[in-house]
C-alpha cells in the first residue's frame, strides 16, 4: 500500500497531471479558460502521429514475432468482450436502460490514448522498458468495442443503427487513420527516420502532452459540473470498479503471452481506460438515442482522472507484486 501511495504521490506532482487537474479546477470554478478548439484539434494530431511513428519504429528494431501477433490479437478479444462485461456490471451496478448501458460499455471495451501515453511515460520516468509495438495493440482496440455495443443493442431488441457507411466510418476515423499511418512510416523508415525528426516528436511531447490535458481536463470538469446530482452512486461506482476489473484481465492476458513488465503494465492500462474520441463519435451515429452526457461523463469526468491519478500507480504495483520484478 505504501508503495501504491507513494506511486500515486509521485504521478499526482508531475506536470501532466496537475495540468489537467488545472482544467478542471478553471472549468469548475467558471473560468473563461479555453483551448481554441484548432489548437486542441492540433495537439491531438501531433501527439497520435508521435506515439505511432515511435511505436512503429519500435515493431521496426525488434521485428514481428509470436508474442507480437499474440498481443494484437489479445487486443481484439479484449476490445470485444470487455463491453460484454461492462454492460452485465452496469445493468447490476445502475438503473440505466439498455441503450444508455450499451453506450457507455462500448466506451470501456475501447481505449483512451492519452491515458496509454500518460502510461508510458510514468514507465520512462521510473526506466521500466516496454513493448513499443503495443501502440499497434492500442490501434487495433478502437473499433471492435463499438461493434459489441450495436450486437448487444440488436440482441435486447434495440433500435442500433447499422448503417451501411458506419463501419467505414469506424474504420476509417481520422484518430484511427493517422495512428495506423504514423505507425506504418515509423516501421518502414526505421531508427533512421526517427533520428530524422526526433526534435519534433520526442523533445516537445512531453510539453505539448500538459497542453492537451489542460484541454481535457476543462472538457472533464464542464461534464462534471453539467451533471452534478444526474447520476447515481452505482453509475459513478462503476466508472471506477470497470477499470479495475478490465486491469485484473489485461493483467492475466499479459502475463499469458509473456509481456515484459512494462508491456504487462501497458496492457492493463489499455483494458482499464475509456474512449472519449472514436466512441462517441460514432455512438452518436449508432446509438443516437443514447445521452452522451452519460458516457462521456463517465469516461471522461470518473474513470480518466482515476487512472491517472490511482489507477496507473495502482497497476504497476499490482504487475510488480504478481509478477514479483
Amino acid at each position: 500500500m505504501n508503495e501504491i501511495l507513494s506511486l500515486a504521490g509521485a504521478n499526482l506532482l508531475s506536470p501532466i497531471i496537475l495540468s489537467f487537474a488545472l482544467g478542471v479546477a478553471a472549468a469548475l470554478a467558471r473560468s473563461d479558460l479555453a483551448v481554441p478548439e484548432a489548437v486542441a484539434k492540433g495537439m491531438s494530431i501531433y501527439l497520435l502521429f508521435a506515439i505511432g511513428f515511435k511505436g512503429g519504429v519500435a515493431v521496426s528494431a525488434h521485428g514481428i514475432d509470436t508474442t507480437l501477433i499474440l498481443s494484437l490479437i489479445a487486443g481484439l478479444v479484449l476490445s470485444f468482450g470487455l463491453p460484454l462485461i461492462a454492460f452485465g456490471l452496469l445493468r447490476l451496478m445502475s438503473g440505466l436502460n439498455k441503450t444508455d448501458a450499451a453506450a457507455v460499455a462500448a466506451h470501456y471495451g475501447s481505449i483512451s490514448i492519452v491515458t496509454f501515453v500518460a502510461g508510458t511515460s510514468i514507465l520512462e520516468s521510473r526506466m521500466i522498458d516496454s513493448e513499443g509495438y503495443l501502440v499497434a495493440v492500442a490501434a487495433v482496440m478502437e473499433a471492435p468495442a463499438i461493434l459489441s455495443a450495436l450486437w448487444l443493442i440488436a440482441r435486447s431488441g434495440g433500435g442500433a443503427r447499422m448503417e451501411p457507411g458506419l463501419m467505414r466510418e469506424i474504420l476509417l476515423n481520422g484518430s484511427i487513420v493517422l495512428l495506423v499511418g504514423a505507425f506504418a512510416i515509423g516501421a518502414i523508415t526505421g531508427e533512421k527516420g526517427l533520428a530524422e525528426i526526433s526534435s519534433f516528436i520526442v523533445s516537445p511531447f512531453k510539453g505539448v502532452l500538459c497542453l492537451f490535458l489542460l484541454d481535457m481536463g476543462l472538457i472533464a470538469g464542464r461534464g462534471l459540473r453539467s451533471m452534478r446530482g444526474e447520476l447515481g452512486l452505482g453509475t459513478i461506482a462503476f466508472a471506477v470498479v470497470m477499470p479495475l476489473l478490465g486491469s485484473i484481465i489485461g493483467m492475466g492476458a499479459g502475463m499469458l503471452i509473456g509481456l515484459s513488465l512494462g508491456g504487462i503494465v501497458l496492457m492493463m492500462i489499455l483494458s482499464a481506460s475509456a474512449s472519449y474520441i472514436a466512441v462517441p463519435a460514432a455512438m452518436r451515429v449508432a446509438l443516437p438515442e443514447a445521452n452522451p452526457s452519460i458516457y462521456l461523463t463517465l469516461s471522461l469526468g470518473v474513470t480518466f482522472p482515476f487512472n491517472l491519478t490511482l489507477g496507473i500507480p495502482l497497476y504497476l504495483a499490482t504487475a510488480q507484486f504478481v509478477t514479483g520484478v
